[in-house]
């Protein structure tokens, strides 16, 4: 079933092939922006996955972020989303990274709920 509140946090460490060099983002050897949304996106599918229908997943549809500070190779990021409001079956939640106490992003994620047979039919 699911209600708002429900929530949960994902965790990865930057690793060269999450760098905005290798992902083609930027030039640097520092997390790349997408890997942080990425992980972010991973925490709001997981916060709601238990509580689905059989059959049913979940899809991004939208996401507005902030990416607030570099994070170095061999660091630990986590991603918190909370799940804010429902509409039938589109889920909002709020997002926000961080490594250890510093804040990276923090914004805001819309997913759908899609039934996915009938999802990967079209």
């Amino acid at each position: 079933m699911l209600k708002e509140g429900l929530s949960h946090t994902s965790t990865m460490e930057v690793t060269n092939d999450k760098t905005a060099a290798v992902v083609g983002s930027g030039d640097m050897p520092v997390l790349a922006t997408p890997m942080m949304i990425a992980l972010m996106e991973n925490a709001a599918m997981l916060a709601v996955a238990p509580h689905l229908n059989e059959g049913d997943s979940t899809v991004g549809g939208h996401i507005s972020t902030s990416h607030l500070a570099p994070t170095a190779l061999g660091k630990t990021i986590t991603a918190k989303a909370t799940l804010i409001k429902i509409e039938g079956r589109k889920l909002h939640f709020e997002v926000e990274a961080y490594e250890g106490e510093k804040l990276l992003g923090k914004g805001t994620h819309l997913r759908f709920v899609v039934n996915k047979e009938k999802f990967l039919g079209k």
